[in-house]
């Protein structure tokens, strides 16, 4: 009977331990993002001086390869920018555009919850919506990253029309008539979101490892039987480069809580406007009649 009750024991205590580790059990992951921009139609066709480009590139360069780290454990994740010095970029246009600071990004799966802390010219922001699910169609490709074997899975994502990573150049054949005409009448009249197009939908290519199971991945991304090691979205890569599974040290999942709340429409109308504002001034001040932001 005492052998008994030791062996019940000993199994409560293996199981609460079990509980335990899984209850602690945290990764830690380095992602590695570059997009892919064509600069060839931007300006409505104005030639640039071999400085203007040189400025224009590396001001690219600095809002689109960037890396990421992603903390993780079963059910929470943070996602953010590593912190690096800013090196002086081209004003202008291009200097507001690195206004657009993206803060911390924690998701919760099972709440299905995202947060994002959100800096826009100097004034904080809290978007708070619904982690979007994505219908992903599981292939029977797989490939190794590192050490891990990957498999791959595809889905269809909707393209948020303020998704800077996959603005283009709207062709010229598909500027209206009456959009070159009111150019040639006033060309700081123009919008400038007029200049761009981006596409309604794109498809999404994910590699994920089982060998990690937890339903985790960089950025909005999530929702496979393993983590995300890469994403391949419209020109878009994200590539996992280093990967740490339960650091003596381990970081809190603080989530995100600072900037006034909005959804993610409410703060693309936010964007919108203020871009509009930014154009008339810099359109303004070309025709001395500039004013204060």
């Amino acid at each position: 009977m005492k052998s008994i009750s030791t062996k019940l024991c000993l199994l409560f205590m293996f199981v609460m331990t079990s509980m335990a580790n899984a209850q602690e059990f945290q990764g830690k992951a380095i992602y590695e993002s570059k997009t892919t921009i064509d600069m060839s139609n931007f300006g409505g066709g104005r030639q640039f001086t071999e400085e203007q480009k040189k400025m224009m590139a590396e001001r690219m360069k600095q809002m689109f390869e960037k890396t990421f780290i992603l903390v993780f454990n079963k059910t929470e994740s943070i996602y953010k920018e590593e912190e690096k010095l800013e090196t002086p970029g081209a004003g202008g246009p291009m200097r507001m555009m690195g206004n657009f600071t993206a803060g911390p990004q924690y998701k919760n799966v099972k709440d299905a919850q995202l947060l994002q802390e959100q800096e826009f010219f100097g004034k904080q922001f809290l978007i708070k919506d619904e982690l979007p699910k994505l219908e992903w169609k599981m292939e029977s490709e797989t490939k190794q990253i590192g050490q891990y074997t990957c498999f791959k899975a595809t889905a269809v994502k909707k393209v948020d029309d303020m998704d800077f990573r996959s603005m283009r150049p709207r062709p010229p054949k598909d500027r209206s008539e009456s959009q070159d005409k009111e150019k040639a009448k006033d060309s700081t009249s123009k919008n400038i979101m007029d200049e761009v197009e981006v596409p309604k939908e794109i498809i999404i290519t994910a590699w994920y490892t089982p060998q990690i199971p937890v339903n985790q991945g960089p950025g909005e991304y999530w929702g496979l039987p393993g983590l995300i090691l890469e994403v391949n979205a419209d020109r878009t890569t994200i590539l996992c480069s280093k990967i740490v599974l339960n650091p003596d040290e381990k970081e809190t999942i603080k989530i995100p809580s600072k900037g006034k709340e909005v959804t993610r429409e409410e703060y693309n109308d936010i964007m919108k406007k203020k871009i509009e504002e930014m154009r008339e001034m810099y359109g303004g001040r070309r025709h001395g009649e500039g004013r204060r932001f």
